[in-house]
């Protein structure tokens, strides 16, 4: 596959005598959506977690953009380029729109002692920067959600959450972006409301790269560019959407089809 940026080798995790992936290949191509799907156990989450350094690797490699990333903290793997959200909802509560936000891109912000009481001015510019970079994103999703801005998340729908929790990971200008299974605890319309947000983020956004986790297949073939099909923490099969369903050892894995 050409233009990769993510290369993934013979990639293994293990938790004591449970192995949860087995020597994983695969190429994710720049500027594309790739779907991951497999029953639940099958590892996904957990290739998500070993990539964004949540969890240490048992064997072999991570690189992104040429570079070895295997094993690199969480925060050095953010600032190379990687943003997640994650299924179950992180979001805080009593803070606005705009802090859940800001939270996403805190390691790029100056925040020192120092700057906040002696360099008012740059403090001043810096908030309406990232006040303004907030407000531009959750546009993209939703106009109303921008006039409330500065309005607590609480009484949100789950929809709008995720679309602010999107933003989160979007503020910090990632080249990938893992979603995992980011309709969890939506309705089908506000699913499918919400992959037209992220077919839409994706038209707008340049150098953007989309790894998501769904279980709901009419979304993987309406969002995904190609799949791959993890069963107990190896990869049986990867193509397109159509490729992938007509596949007889997917069908039995995921599908139930004996």
């Amino acid at each position: 596959m050409q233009n990769v940026l993510l290369n993934i080798s013979k990639l293994g995790k293990n938790f004591g005598g449970v192995t949860a992936l087995v020597d994983l290949d695969l190429d994710v191509a720049r500027n594309r959506i790739l779907g991951l799907i497999g029953p639940n156990g099958s590892g996904k989450t957990t290739f998500f977690n070993v990539v964004t350094g949540i969890y240490p690797t048992t064997s072999g490699k991570v690189a992104f953009e040429g570079e070895d990333i295997t094993n690199f903290s969480p925060q050095k793997v953010y600032r190379a380029g990687v943003a997640r959200t994650f299924q179950r909802s992180r979001l805080l509560l009593p803070l606005s729109i705009m802090d859940n936000i800001t939270l996403g891109d805190h390691n790029q912000l100056e925040n020192g002692l120092f700057f906040n009481l002696y360099r008012r001015r740059a403090l001043a510019a810096q908030y309406r920067e990232i006040r303004d970079k907030s407000r531009d994103l959750i546009t993209i999703f939703d106009p109303d959600l921008a006039d409330k801005l500065f309005e607590p998340v609480v009484n949100l729908p789950m929809i709008s959450r995720r679309r602010i929790e999107i933003c989160r990971a979007l503020i910090s200008n990632p080249k990938l972006l893992l979603l995992d299974e980011p309709s969890a605890g939506m309705t089908h319309e506000e699913t499918f409301r919400l992959i037209d947000d992220i077919l839409h983020i994706k038209e707008k956004i340049e150098d953007l790269t989309v790894i998501i986790i769904e279980h709901e297949m009419s979304v993987m073939e309406r969002i995904t560019d190609y799949c791959a099909v993890l069963n107990f923490g190896k990869k049986i099969c990867e193509g397109t959407y159509q490729e992938i369903a007509s596949d007889a050892e997917v069908q039995q894995a995921y599908l139930g089809v004996d």
